[in-house]
Order: structure tokens, then sequence, then C-alpha cells
């Protein structure tokens, strides 16, 4: 959006929001506001139902490891020793708005917040990702299962911690005429890639 947009979004979010606990900040362009967990749903009901934002459409959520994120950074903005994120992508076909809202995830250790597929269906699909990937759990969801991985998997694969070969692979095994699961065999091996240049490459041309 232009600075005028952007400008003019801002002004709307701080007046409609000023009696709620969010923190509005921009950057690349975009607008974010930060929002408490248990603020969540009352806050994203204002944004889809009032006249001024009518941020209608959930055009994509997802879940964020902050775990290697430094606090320093406006990746990292405020999220205290918090490690999970869930980030709403919203649009307003109306006024044309696009609006970043980001939730931190209180509890690291069994991370939860309320499902808004109250508000909007669509977040369906979106939750059922962030919980196979992520392990969040969405308080109020009516079929959270995962919907990537395989049933039997075991981890969450877009964690931080998760190793990149997994924790077991699958086979045919022909004796039992069926696929088994067994402990990964692939050993880690640090991988240089072999580039080739041209004899004269970044050579000032004569």
């Amino acid at each position: 959006m232009t600075d005028s947009r952007l400008e003019k979004l801002a002004k709307h979010l701080e007046k409609i929001l000023e009696d709620q606990e969010i923190d509005i900040s921009r950057a690349f362009g975009e607008i974010t506001v930060l929002v408490h967990s248990r603020d969540l749903l009352g806050v994203i009901e204002i944004l889809k139902t009032h006249e001024d934002l009518g941020f209608d459409t959930l055009i994509d959520l997802c879940g964020v490891d902050y775990s290697e994120y430094s606090t320093e950074t406006y990746a990292g903005y405020k999220r205290g020793d918090r490690r999970f994120a869930v980030v709403y992508h919203l649009l307003s076909v109306k006024h044309n708005y696009r609006l970043r809202v980001r939730v931190f995830v209180e509890d690291n250790e069994f991370p939860a917040i309320d499902s808004v597929m109250s508000i909007w269906p669509s977040a369906n699909w979106f939750e059922r990702e962030a919980f196979d990937l992520f392990g969040i759990i969405f308080n109020n969801h009516p079929d959270l299962r995962r919907i990537l991985t395989d049933y039997g998997f075991i981890g969450n694969p877009f964690r931080k911690d998760f190793p990149l070969s997994g924790h077991v692979e699958m086979k045919y095994d022909p004796d039992q005429k069926r696929v088994i699961y067994q402990p990964v065999t692939i050993d880690p091996r640090e991988i240089t890639p072999y580039i080739i240049r041209e004899e004269q490459y970044g050579r000032e041309k004569v």
C-alpha cells in the first residue's frame, strides 16, 4: 500500500482498537498488529465487522517458531521468551487494505490458542497445517488432525529443533510384504557444491 493509505489504516486501527491491548508497527510497507492471545477473538471480530476496516478475507494463517530469532530484530519484536506465534494475513476487499496480525502463544511446552474458524471458516486447513507442522493446538477446532504428514508421523517438522533427516524413514519390506518404519539410515554430512567457472571469470577484460 502507499504511505498515505498505510497512514489512513493506521489511524483507523488506533482509533477503533484504542480500548484493546495491542501494538501497531510498520515495516516493509506493511502494518502488523500484535495482539495478546487472550484478546484474539475479540480483536479479529472487530477487524472483520467494523465498517471502516472490513477485513472479511483471511488470506493465510501460519505458525512461526521464533526460537532462533533475537528479540533485537523486527521478527522477534516483543516476543520475550515466547517461542511460537500464529500470524494471520487479512484482506479488506471493500477498502483494499491488507493487514498482518501476530499473536504469540504463551506456553512454549504446550502451545495452544483459540481457533478463528467461527469468524473465518477458511481457517480450517490453515490451522490443521500449523498444528501438523508446528504442534500448535487450536482450541475449539472441530477436526484438528494432521494434514500433510503421515498418520504415524512423530514430531513437528517445521520446529527449529526437528532434524532435517527426520527421526524415521519408511521402506517396503519384501518379507513382510508391507511398508515399515525404521530408524533413519542417512549419515549426516556437509555438502560443498562444486562450482565450475571460466578461467577468466571475474577478471577485468582488456
